[in-house]
């Protein structure tokens, strides 16, 4: 399986990105520019995605403040806020970045068929 990707959304590629059945779960990570905890994140996320290498998952991200409609739709109070999606479900969310272990246990619970990454 290919090393999961992280993937830039609009407004209008959301859909398309994240509400399509598709058996892979989709993180959507809602940030902004000069939050600080999403620029934790942000540096951490290339070791994150090399450590869910197999997994059957793709991070899209949206500028919340970009697309403050995005953020209205799923009531967010705060970024960085993560949304776990499959299927077109929303499956759980994650409001800040607690840290690598947390933030992995959190996706490797929710990947579909009870696939794990490499531990």
């Amino acid at each position: 399986m290919a090393h999961p990707v992280s993937i830039e959304a609009t407004t209008e590629t959301f859909d398309s990105l994240v509400m399509e059945p598709r058996d892979e779960l989709v993180v959507v990570d809602f940030w902004g520019p000069g939050c600080p905890n999403c620029d934790i994140y942000a540096a951490a996320e290339p070791e994150l995605l090399q450590e869910l290498d197999g997994a059957p998952m793709r991070v899209v991200k949206v500028n919340a403040y970009e697309h403050e409609t995005l953020a209205t739709r799923f009531g967010l109070f705060g970024i960085p806020t993560f949304l776990l999606f499959r299927n077109g479900k929303l499956l759980g969310k994650m409001s800040q970045f607690y840290g690598k272990p947390y933030f992995l246990g959190v996706i490797r619970d929710h990947l579909p068929g009870g696939a794990k990454a490499q531990a």
